[in-house]
């Protein structure tokens, strides 16, 4: 049984999303997709969001482009808790759908990443979800400390080679 939903406005947002899914993967947290317009389908978006809790649902996730609605439909339909994830857009590069996440009027928040910030949405979710699983607190905790450790590699690196020999080095990564 999925424990976060991960719904989009439109299959196009797909690329963005799949972030989140393998962040979630890495966890061993199950999800699903759903691919769901709050303006095209506002009664199913409704029953996604109020039957949610009832699957068995503990987050969503939400990617939306644009006007960007879904997350804060979302939200107004279920007391899980909602992240949403603003798409970058042709138009205004993504900047209308963050205003129109982080802009939800006082009692319906949705917690809001970065700009195509899927995977910080999925860490966030897997935050959540860890207040009551002591195993996903345990990888979590093993997640920051390996990353870590990663930058505590690099700089050390930085200091044996200076930054000529290190930039070329790291040259397309």
């Amino acid at each position: 049984m999925a424990a976060v939903g991960i719904i989009m406005g439109s299959d196009s947002d797909l690329a963005i999303m799949r972030k989140a899914g393998e962040v979630l993967e890495q966890f061993a947290v199950p999800y699903e997709y759903t691919v769901c317009s709050a303006h095209r389908l506002p009664v199913r978006t409704a029953a996604y969001a109020s039957e949610a809790e009832g699957r068995g649902l503990k987050v969503i996730i939400a990617g939306a482009g644009g006007a960007a609605h879904l997350p804060g439909v979302l939200a107004a339909y279920t007391l899980l808790p909602v992240i949403g994830v603003p798409i970058k857009t042709s138009t205004l590069s993504g900047v209308d759908s963050l205003y129109s996440m982080v802009q939800m009027p006082q009692g319906i928040p949705v917690a809001t990443v970065a700009i195509n910030g899927a995977a910080n949405a999925a860490l966030l979710a897997v935050e959540i979800l860890a207040l009551n699983d002591a195993g996903l607190r345990e990888r979590l905790q093993a997640y920051r400390q390996n990353m870590a450790a990663e930058v505590t590699a690099k700089d050390q690196r930085l200091k044996e080679v200076g930054a000529d020999i290190y930039l070329r080095e790291t040259e397309g990564k």
